[in-house]
């Protein structure tokens, strides 16, 4: 088993990818701490998380908000008291915020967005990083989207706050490095869960005629699937990916399983991140004609 009594929290594993991978860490022998704001769905979910718990395993939901800072202490403090050390961190929740052009929106929904997808991904991360750094190992799994790479227009508030996450995430790989604490971002690909219903339910005219029939196709398609993401959630937590740090990885499209064979050269290069692109000849005359 690849995640024997390791300890995790999974933010928004109540539902969708958290539960997912919620699931696939419980089957690879995981301690699980998943957390949401809706208490319902999460004892729901644990009712079902737990046909998946190895007979070892210990499993442990709490409502919290990750929003409020007040909530992330409450959440790191209950699983120090649950499993006395926190070895992954799968920064998971998130929101599309609302949807629509920026001067028609509302600013109270958008900036509640960045607070919930960002500023709540970097509260939890500062929460956790202490009893990593005491511990000198960790992992820290931060979902990006389609955002973070592409222009998503009407849906700002979610394309700024995934570029930013992922931005957060390389930062901190640099800050925690010599603590042998591994920070990546993750893309999961199209997943057909409850933010693309919310698409469909928003229409052509809120989210864009483009974006509207892509997910149409996509819900008809059937979208990535949750498990491909959640297996990379899994290396990224074991062993296996240890010292690869800093990187946007795509579970569809990246081979991130062979990473391990080429891990040096891998670290050497600015490639999964987000990097400006430039000439090699600087003194170059550009643009090109």
């Amino acid at each position: 088993m690849k995640l024997l009594d390791k300890n995790v929290i999974i933010t928004g594993g109540n539902q969708g990818f958290g539960l997912a991978v919620a699931q696939a860490y419980l089957k690879e022998g995981a301690n699980v701490l998943i957390c949401a704001r809706d208490e319902e769905k999460l004892i729901k979910s644990l009712e079902y998380l737990d046909k998946f718990r190895f007979n070892t395993s210990n499993l442990f939901s709490i409502k919290v908000d990750i929003s409020k800072p007040e909530d992330n202490k409450k959440l790191v403090e209950f699983a120090i008291l649950k499993f006395r050390n926190i070895d992954i961190l799968v920064a998971n929740a998130g929101v599309y915020g609302p949807k629509g052009s920026i001067e028609d929106v509302d600013w109270e929904e958008w900036s509640n967005a960045i607070d919930i997808n960002l500023k709540g991904t970097v509260l939890t991360c500062k929460e956790v990083l202490p009893f990593m750094k005491k511990q000198k190992f960790g992992k820290i799994i931060i979902l990006s989207g389609g955002g973070a790479t592409k222009a998503m227009p009407f849906l700002s508030a979610y394309a700024v706050s995934k570029a930013a996450v992922v931005r957060f995430g390389d930062t901190l790989s640099e800050e925690v490095k010599d603590f042998n604490i591994d920070v990546n971002s993750i893309a999961p690909g199209p997943l057909n869960t409850r933010l693309l219903d919310e698409i469909l339910k928003s229409g052509p005219e809120k989210v864009g005629k483009f974006f509207y029939e892509q997910s149409l196709k996509q819900k008809e398609t059937g979208g990535a699937p949750l498990e491909k993401g959640a297996e990379l959630c899994v290396y990224l937590g074991s062993k296996d990916s240890d010292g690869i740090t800093g990187k946007l990885i795509s579970a569809i499209w990246d081979p991130w399983q062979d990473f391990k064979e080429y891990k040096e050269d891998l670290m050497k290069s600015d490639i999964y991140t987000l990097k400006r692109i430039i000439p090699e000849d600087r003194d170059m005359n550009w643009p090109l004609k």
